[in-house]
Formats: C-alpha cells, structure tokens, sequence
C-alpha cells in the first residue's frame, strides 16, 4: 500500500492477534505466511486465508471492532503494521488508495468464489482440472502438492492418487 507502519517479526506457530482483540492495525505480509484460522467446536481449525508476502492479513478487520480469528505464522513471518485509524484517515484524503483498496478486496472476492466454484465440483479430477486450468496447467514442485489440496478442498492422499492415476494414462 506505500503507507508506512512498523514491522514484526514472528516465529513459527506464534500469534499475531486471536478472535476477540481490539483491531488496532492493519496487517500486511512482507515475508512469509501468516494463516487466519477459527478454531471449530471439535477440535480441528478452520484455516480461513493463507496470507503470503503482499497480502493483508484479515482485510475485512479494516471495518470491525475486533478480529474475528486468529492470525498464525506459518514458520518465520514479518509483517508490517499499520495503525487503522491511518489507513481510514488516508482513504479519506486518498481516492487513488480508496480504489487500489477497493480493486484488492474485489480481486479476494473474485479469488473467493472461484475456490467455492471449485470445491462445489464433484471429483478430485473436475477440482484438480479447474485449478489447473486457472494455474495454466503447471503443478508447483511435489513438497508444496498438499497446498494444492487444501486449495481444492481434498484430502492430500485423494490428490495423490489422482495424480497418480493421471501418470498411469500418460505412461
């Protein structure tokens, strides 16, 4: 955004904010992923963004009270900080940073529904396409597979098995 603030650097598995803090700053990644998890009643997490390097972290925290999750590096993260009352003071005085705003919360929106549009399909084969078809065809190397999955709403072995199956016909 080019609007200042101060960074922090956090370490693997360290929180940034939990559910329930006062929003006092915006957050964005420089390096790093931070998560943005709600814990479900059963005991598993409910990741709800993966942030990485230029993303905000929460973004809808700019219009909230209090943080709605929890945000968690994933390994070492820095992000940098930015009062919200200086992000709404600038947003007022900027319209050009009101629309890049605005453009970046559309492009989360549209990133939304294609993830609900994909995990909506019936097959690891229909999902594994349509991510395919949005990634023009490449897979990233086999350690970052699992990403992959949980992108698709599928388990890692249903992915792998699919993967394998594809090998098998090209063979």
């Amino acid at each position: 955004m080019g609007i200042g603030g101060s960074d922090c650097r956090l370490e693997a598995g360290e929180t940034l904010f939990r559910g329930g803090d006062v929003v006092r700053r915006l957050y964005r990644v420089v390096d790093g992923q931070i998560l943005l998890v709600r814990p479900l009643p059963h005991g598993a997490d409910l990741i709800i963004q993966r942030a990485r390097a230029g993303d905000i972290v929460a973004e809808a925290s700019l219009f909230a009270e209090t943080y709605h999750c929890d945000a968690v590096a994933r390994g070492i993260a820095c992000v940098r900080g930015v009062p919200v009352g200086r992000v709404n003071d600038l947003i007022e005085r900027r319209p050009d940073l009101a629309r890049a705003l605005a453009s970046l919360y559309a492009a989360e929106v549209q990133r939304a529904r294609t993830k609900a549009e994909i995990a909506s399909l019936k097959t690891v084969a229909m999902r594994l396409d349509a991510w395919l078809s949005l990634h023009h065809g490449g897979l990233p190397g086999k350690g970052r597979w699992h990403e992959i999955a949980a992108e698709i709403a599928v388990s890692p072995a249903a992915l792998y098995r699919e993967l394998a199956a594809r090998r098998a016909i090209d063979k």
